[in-house]
């Protein structure tokens, strides 16, 4: 029976988390009410209440969970071959499959989500860069530093290298949807700005 009741109570924390995404997503933190999340998750406000003391904390949580997606993006990074023949082969597989997770419609809608609310729940944004993206950097910066180590490389700051290359990836299609209100790519956009970033980053540091 306890079982039953954890599990259940586990749905219905699923269910809420869920339904709050969706809502912040389309309201904004400021409109959205725990009677919209409930109506989303088809749940009582008060057990709303009993899983999350307020909607600062539920915003907070939903926020930092995205975070455990970088997982798979640190893995991708770290495992760049030292392999000279195919280097330009492989930073270009990283930087479509980089490319594709970063511009996704709801990584940007979250991105813009955060950055709208920013003022006012600074250490979350602080928190969600640092054990997201910032994550991904430094395991990028380790990669080139060892790609460099073995003589693949030219890099002094391998940091800097790492934003440099995340730069030329991203800064088009993401300010373009972070002005325009969504999406503004297609795929052949962006087969052609991965392209284009590892040449230029090669070009700089090869």
């Amino acid at each position: 029976m306890e079982a039953n009741e954890q599990s259940r109570s586990a749905r219905k924390h699923g269910a809420i988390m869920d339904a709050a995404t969706q809502a912040f997503l389309a309201k904004g933190y400021s409109r959205t009410s725990m009677d919209d999340i409930a109506k989303l998750a088809a749940v009582s406000k008060q057990t709303v209440y009993k899983h999350f003391a307020d909607k600062e904390k539920l915003f907070a949580e939903i926020v930092l969970a995205t975070t455990d997606q970088v997982e798979a993006m640190v893995g991708l990074v770290a495992g760049i071959p030292a392999d000279a023949d195919q280097l330009e082969e492989n930073l270009t597989r990283l930087a479509g499959q980089f490319l594709a997770a970063l511009t996704r419609p709801e990584v940007l809608q979250l991105r813009r989500l955060i950055i709208a609310n920013a003022d006012t729940f600074p250490e979350l944004g602080a928190a969600w860069y640092e054990q997201g993206f910032e994550r991904v950097l430094a395991t990028l910066a380790a990669t080139f530093q060892r790609l460099a180590d073995e003589g693949l490389l030219q890099i002094s700051d391998p940091l800097l290298a790492a934003n440099h290359f995340a730069g030329l990836l991203l800064w088009i299609p993401v300010n373009k949807a972070m002005f325009h209100g969504g999406p503004q790519h297609t795929q052949d956009e962006l087969a052609r700005y991965v392209t284009a970033g590892v040449a230029a980053f090669l070009g700089a540091y090869r």
